[in-house]
Order: C-alpha cells, then sequence, then structure tokens
C-alpha cells in the first residue's frame, strides 16, 4: 500500500528518538504526504512540528495519544485514545489549558495522590485490609523525587512506613494489588473533551494485544477481545475511528477491525507508531489516500 499520510508518531516532546522537526522532515525524505503528530498525553512538539511541516512543505495532523485508564475485574490497565483536531484550535487558549489540565490528571502529581489515597483507603489503618499504622502522605513519596515511579513508592513504604518485607510492599503497590491505579485519566474525564471541542477521536492499536510472537508493537496492551468488550463505551464518548493499519496487526485482524468500522460507520486510520530508528521505526504504516481524504472530512467538518 502507498503510504500517503502516517497518523501515529512520537517525538522528543514524551518518548520518541527524534524532535518535531526532525520527524516531520523524514516525511519528506520518505515522500510520505502527511504526518500525524500524537504524543503522549502532551502539545508540546505539536508548535515546533507545524512549523517545520510549513518549511518543508508537509502536511502536518496536530493530535495527541491520550491514556485512558481502566479498572474493572477483567482488566487493570491503559486504553490509547488518539485525540486529532485543526491546527487552529491550537491557539484557543481555553481548549489547550482544559486539555492540559485533564491530561495531568492522568501523569505526575496528580496521579501520586490518586494512587496515595487509594493505598490509603484500602491497605491505611482505616481502610479494608489495614496494613499501615499511619496514612501514606503524598510528600512521602514527593521527597524522593518530582517524578515519582513505582520505586519511589516502595522507598517510602520501607524508609517511612517501616514495611521491610517485599512481598507486602508488591502486595500494596504492585499491577496485581486492589490499590494499583494505572497511569491515565478516565474515559469520562476526556469526553469533556470529546464533546465541547471538534476533535476526532481514533481507538489507538486495538488489536496490537493479540500479535502472535515477540514485537515492540505489543507492549502491555490486552488482547483484542478484552478492547472489543470497551467499544461501547468509547463509542458512547463520541469515537470517531479505528486504528486499523498498525505495524501490530495481523491481516486476520485488519479484515476483523475493517468490518468493525464498516458496522459501526468509522473512518480507518493508520500509522507507524515512530518511537526510534531501529525498533519503532517512521514511515512503517499509515493510510493511502482515500482513507485520508475521508479522514480530512471528519477533521473538517468537526
Amino acid at each position: 500500500m502507498k503510504i500517503y499520510a502516517d497518523l501515529h508518531n512520537h517525538t522528543t516532546a514524551s518518548d520518541g528518538d527524534f524532535a518535531p522537526d526532525e520527524l516531520v522532515f523524514k516525511a519528506k525524505e520518505l515522500g510520505i504526504n502527511t504526518i500525524g503528530i500524537t504524543d503522549h498525553d502532551t502539545l508540546n512538539g505539536l508548535g515546533n512540528a507545524i512549523a517545520a511541516g510549513i518549511n518543508y512543505g508537509i502536511e502536518v495532523i496536530a493530535g495527541v495519544e491520550v491514556s485512558i485508564r481502566f479498572k474493572r475485574s477483567f482488566f487493570t490497565g491503559t486504553l490509547h485514545l488518539l485525540c486529532y483536531f485543526h491546527v487552529n484550535l491550537l491557539g484557543d487558549m481555553e481548549f489547550r489549558n482544559t486539555l492540559t489540565a485533564i491530561l495531568s490528571k492522568g501523569r505526575g502529581d496528580l496521579l501520586v495522590q490518586a494512587r496515595v489515597d487509594e493505598i490509603n483507603g484500602i491497605f491505611g489503618p482505616l481502610g479494608e485490609t489495614p496494613v499501615l499504622v499511619e496514612d501514606l502522605l503524598f510528600e512521602d513519596i514527593a521527597k524522593y523525587s518530582s517524578n515519582a515511579t513505582r520505586r519511589h513508592f516502595a522507598l517510602a513504604l520501607e524508609e517511612i512506613h517501616n514495611i521491610s518485607n517485599k512481598r507486602q510492599i508488591n502486595k500494596i503497590i504492585g499491577n496485581s494489588s486492589p490499590a494499583y491505579i494505572p497511569s491515565g485519566v478516565r474515559l469520562e474525564d476526556i469526553k469533556i473533551i470529546l464533546n465541547d471541542y471538534p476533535v476526532v477521536s481514533v481507538l489507538a492499536h486495538p488489536a496490537a494485544g493479540s500479535f502472535e510472537g515477540k514485537g515492540h508493537y505489543k507492549e502491555v496492551l490486552p488482547p483484542f477481545e478484552t478492547v472489543e468488550i470497551f467499544l461501547p463505551e468509547f463509542l458512547d464518548a463520541g469515537l470517531k475511528g479505528l486504528e486499523v493499519y498498525y505495524p501490530g496487526h495481523s491481516e486476520e485482524y485488519i479484515e476483523l477491525l475493517l468490518a468493525l468500522a464498516d458496522k459501526h460507520n468509522l473512518i480507518v486510520t493508520g500509522g507507524s507508531d515512530c518511537h526510534d530508528k531501529k525498533n519503532r521505526p517512521f514511515g512503517n504504516n499509515g493510510i493511502n489516500k482515500n482513507d485520508f481524504a475521508k479522514f480530512k472530512v471528519l477533521l473538517n467538518a468537526s
């Protein structure tokens, strides 16, 4: 397939190896007409990318890959929602501030506070299963780092709350802990943006978790059967499309996703999910000119 538009890519603004202008130049080098810049939970790389697009004659589609967290009996983790919008919206400070405030809930201090509250609710002295003598405090974690990770929670439990048993620490902060909260925002949080602003939302790599064998595109995503259970909720939130063409999607799932998109009247997108030169390179996947035209109609009409 001739790639006309590669709509899923990451820059140094989140976890990619390429600066935004470098990635746009790569599109020019490869003869790809349009590139989507969709950093994880940030808009910071878009200004540079759009300026580079004007300079190199490449159309840049503004976007962000939003981490959506779920905590259910059958799945606790994060799914990703690609949100695209017209570049003019970047000049709307109300839009930028609202979206940035929502995204901040899924990472950094607000996520740390949410995790602290959940741990106290279950393992605090007044919790469902008391383990801690005193409540865990946000400051207990923040004293170790301004960018807290699981390691800093473990240090706080051991050094401040005198819990030295590694198994017990893992019981409190591990992925299987009843107190575990994955990164990302709740779907209902992002619905504010989807309902109030002209945003085209696309479910990212829905079948990558079913990729057979080893691969950098599978990551820690759940199998497609799990993702499909959440589809009605995404549709209710205003979902407009499915990312069908993706390096971690087998032909079997591409056909399945095409049928699903047709059933629910969703547009079809695709992209490389570029992060680096070797493991997840740019220009590895995307959509043709016809599918991009359908996408662009929806983007301009939103």
